[in-house]
């Protein structure tokens, strides 16, 4: 029996004047592959993106923060402690996490924490639970730790579908940890791309009528170009940070649907370059993930017609033909796209009508026991 370990996903998307990822001088991100330059949307953007629409979709939130101790003592103010006494008592659950973690002197940590937002409220009761032993100690000059270090180091380990998703590495407190399952490539064009320069002016409303000019005048740059966009999953690894098939099946189903529809936020107010993707191929794996980026090494041609996106969707199709002649399909247990045109591309697996449909149609090759269950 072939039994299922990964799921790629694969998405074809154009994108109009836009700057959806900019780097330390506000340009759109780039990378030269193939010998020309293109336009490029890190992971770190699109994955934000992504475990935000995810926690929307579950309503149940992570933070990636410093500010624990903070946190811990506007919960502590609300429940009607004194001020102070609530800051010691934030600052009680670093210095009883041990010596792995510390606070630095504006009162946040030394280190980015990684929790769902539920352990706040937890760590807030925590305290709420030893609130003699802080007093106690916010008298002496150098206080000892209040707070059980177990209790803090078992609140701080809690994780829910997107930490068991994207992980947590924390190298100060080894025992949090949490392994990855999903793997998100730098989004790039398929095809050479050069930025675009907008120069723009602001009205000042309210000038006096002998003012002459604008009241603010910049530049800023922006490109256009159809991407490829590339994650994995580990299904295997998933089920077993979760010890639940039906659960997976679930956080899997989510982590594609939000893959697809997600889009990192900058520079939106000024272009809307809200777009779905054009195409999308999924596939299920039984051997190893299978990234598709080296069908665009070549950079893709513009069309007779003019574009791209056609032509890249070829491209694409055409790759995988010749990646499956390389290769074998022995490693693909299941696969199907959907997109834009009303051809189907032999080489990516059945056409399916819409995403929607072809999401069900993977996760339930992906978790067959889930679906018998």
């Amino acid at each position: 029996m072939t039994i299922p370990r990964y799921v790629d996903i694969h998405l074809l998307q154009t994108l109009p004047y836009s700057n959806i990822n900019r780097d330390d001088l506000g340009s759109p991100k780039t990378l030269v592959y193939g010998g020309v330059n293109r336009t490029r949307v890190s992971s770190q953007s699109w994955k934000r993106a992504v475990r935000l629409d995810i926690e929307r979709h579950l309503g149940d939130p992570a933070a990636r923060t410093r500010w624990i101790p903070q946190q811990v003592a506007d919960r502590l103010i609300e429940r009607g402690w004194p001020a102070e006494t609530a800051a010691a008592a934030g600052a009680q659950v670093v210095l009883s996490a041990g010596k792995g973690l510390k606070m630095e002197d504006d009162g946040v940590t030394s280190v980015l924490l990684y929790l769902p937002v539920t352990a706040l409220d937890a760590l807030a009761d925590l305290a709420a639970e030893h609130r003699e032993a802080i007093e106690a100690e916010m008298a002496k000059k150098k206080p000892a730790a209040a707070l059980p270090a177990q209790e803090i180091s078992a609140i701080l380990s809690q994780r829910n579908g997107v930490i068991n998703l994207f992980g947590r590495m924390m190298a100060e407190m080894p025992e949090v940890e949490v392994d990855g399952c999903v793997q998100v490539a730098h989004a790039f064009t398929t095809h050479a791309t050069s930025a675009e320069v907008d120069f723009f002016t602001a009205v000042d409303d309210l000038k006096p009528s002998e003012t002459r000019g604008s009241g603010h005048m910049n530049s800023a740059e922006f490109s256009s170009g159809v991407f490829y966009r590339y994650a994995s999953v580990d299904i295997a690894g998933l089920a077993e940070n979760l010890g639940d098939t039906s659960s997976a099946a679930d956080l899997t189903c989510a982590f594609l649907k939000a893959f697809i529809v997600s889009m990192p936020t900058g520079k939106q107010n000024s272009t809307a370059a809200y777009t779905v993707p054009d195409l999308a191929y999924i596939a299920v794996r039984a051997d190893r993930p299978v990234s598709l980026a080296p069908a665009f090494e070549t950079p893709v041609k513009m069309s007779g017609e003019g574009g791209y996106a056609a032509s890249s969707r070829d491209t694409l199709n055409g790759y995988a033909t010749r990646l499956r002649a390389l290769w074998g399909t022995d490693g693909i247990v299941a696969d199907g796209h959907a997109g834009i045109d009303e051809k189907a591309f032999a080489s990516l697996g059945p056409a399916v009508t819409g995403f929607a449909d072809l999401i069900e149609k993977v996760v339930a090759a992906a978790y067959p026991q889930a679906v018998q269950g």
